[in-house]
């Protein structure tokens, strides 16, 4: 799915936010019992090393088949292999719903291979244009812009949302699916970077349920089933993209083209960057500080050129527990979708006597997003929102040609400077905010998510207008 235009897209959170409470929020899931089989394969159950950030699905979600499903971003990457996954299981999912920003013509090939009844798209000109693509007898409910997202996410008959929209965009539609107390398999980690405090609260108002799909924090949910009391550490491996093994002086001159063919997965432009950058594993470091409630200091980073070895858990005995697997997304994306059930998807199995498997420090002198991301984390403040917003405008320029490769960490590293700068008392964003109980079912928590997209659109914009006039003037060190 095309993210939405900078300044839209955080509107859109605040429609999509609105729109779900119209609904009503729903009752918090019953939680399981002390004897429930779930127990052994939900991770942490018992703590207190790992707080996860939902409970479990309940009995009903994992009993029904085929299970009602929404797709957010059908037409991406994650998209695209949750349609392979569902088209080797036909048996087990009712497609509900797909959306895409502006790619229609795929969205109206998926339509007709999946004949779903609702549909929805970013504009009227793009609905104008899907209408024109289907057939006479197919004719689809076509949703659009922000509140056709927000319907999308929170549809009744839906239990399953996947949500894997691209950047900040994906927010809105996490939110909605989780007001509306659905199963979220979640691949939009910007959602829990931008606002991981208030998708917890809202999983433990409504009953909604996190299910994580990039491979790492896949990997680690897998280690951690029915474990929490003896971790120790999360282990996140990182391939170190295509410029592992260079010194900072040689990736001045990188270009695009060089920085998006990585070596090992096929993925969309941004966040083939963001590996080539390092900044895709500390955005992850955030996603795993809030989905498992570890300290910043217990998630460590190593570079796994293979990507074999997925991530790891280093439990309190020095023993670790790592999931090994082809890098093949739909093994994730299956996991997920299919939970607690493992299927085959036709992923050709691990040969572990293809190549050897090796382990070393990443470098964050050469490659510095790393350490900015533990930096907004580790002083929070609204820093997490500038550091998504500067890095998504830095690697739009950096894809236009309009800036260098080492530029990204610095145009980063220059709007963190600046938030810090501002006077205190008026940052325009803080969380997590103060008011609603946990268990609030109603106004409060619509106003508190509400209050968060204001002050989040305000800062976001800012921390994007700030990058871009430095790129544009060169004005900007570190």
């Amino acid at each position: 799915m095309q993210p939405l235009a900078p300044l839209g897209r955080l509107c859109f959170l605040r429609r999509a936010l609105f729109y779900a409470q119209k609904r009503g929020v729903p009752q918090r899931r019953a939680p399981l019992k002390d004897d429930d089989t779930m127990a052994q394969l939900w991770p942490g159950l018992g703590g207190p090393a790992i707080n996860y950030i939902s409970d479990a699905p309940d009995e009903r979600w994992r009993a029904t088949t085929p299970r009602g499903l929404v797709l957010l971003g059908s037409t991406g990457s994650i998209g695209r292999n949750a349609l392979a996954v569902a088209a080797a299981h036909p048996q087990a999912f009712r497609m509900l719903g797909l959306a895409c920003a502006r790619n229609v013509r795929r969205l109206a090939e998926q339509a007709l291979a999946w004949r779903p009844p609702h549909l929805a798209v970013l504009d009227a000109e793009a609905a104008t244009a899907l209408r024109a693509l289907l057939p006479a007898d197919y004719r689809p409910r076509i949703l659009i812009g922000s509140e056709g997202y927000a319907e999308l996410a929170a549809l009744p008959e839906a239990s399953t949302v996947l949500s894997a929209q691209v950047g900040a965009a994906g927010l809105a539609g996490t939110l909605a699916a989780a007001l509306a107390g659905k199963v979220i398999c979640l691949a939009n980690k910007e959602s829990l970077v931008l606002a991981g405090d208030l998708v917890r609260r809202v999983c433990a108002s409504t009953g909604a349920v996190v299910l994580p799909v990039d491979s790492e924090h896949n990997a680690i949910f897998q280690c951690l089933a029915g474990r929490g009391q003896e971790v120790a550490r999360l282990i996140l491996t990182a391939s170190g993209g295509p410029f592992r093994g260079w010194s900072g002086e040689s990736l001045h001159d990188v270009t695009p083209e060089q920085a998006l063919k990585h070596p090992n997965w096929s993925m969309g432009a941004k966040i083939t960057i963001d590996s080539a950058t390092l900044m895709n594993k500390g955005l992850e470091v955030i996603e795993a500080f809030h989905l498992y409630g570890v300290p910043p200091e217990r998630i460590k980073v190593l570079v796994h050129p293979q990507s074999v070895v997925h991530s790891l858990v280093e439990f309190h005995d020095g023993s670790q527990l790592g999931q090994l697997g082809t890098p093949d997304m739909r093994l994730a994306i299956a996991a997920c979708l299919l939970w607690p059930r493992c299927e085959p998807v036709n992923v050709p199995p691990l040969d572990l006597t293809a190549k050897p498997l090796t382990f070393h420090e990443p470098d964050e002198q050469a490659f510095p997003c790393l350490g900015l991301a533990r930096q907004a984390l580790a002083e929070r403040g609204g820093r997490c929102v500038v550091l998504n917003a500067a890095n998504e405008a830095a690697v739009e320029l950096f894809l236009a040609h309009k800036c260098a490769f080492m530029d990204i960490p610095r145009l980063i590293a220059a709007a963190l400077d600046a938030h810090r700068a501002t006077k205190p008392g008026h940052h325009p964003f803080c969380a997590p905010l103060d008011g609603a109980a946990p268990e609030d079912q109603g106004a409060g928590l619509a106003q508190e998510a509400h209050t968060l997209a204001e002050r989040m659109q305000c800062l976001d914009r800012q921390s994007r207008e700030l990058v871009y006039a430095l790129a544009r003037d060169g004005g900007y060190s570190c």
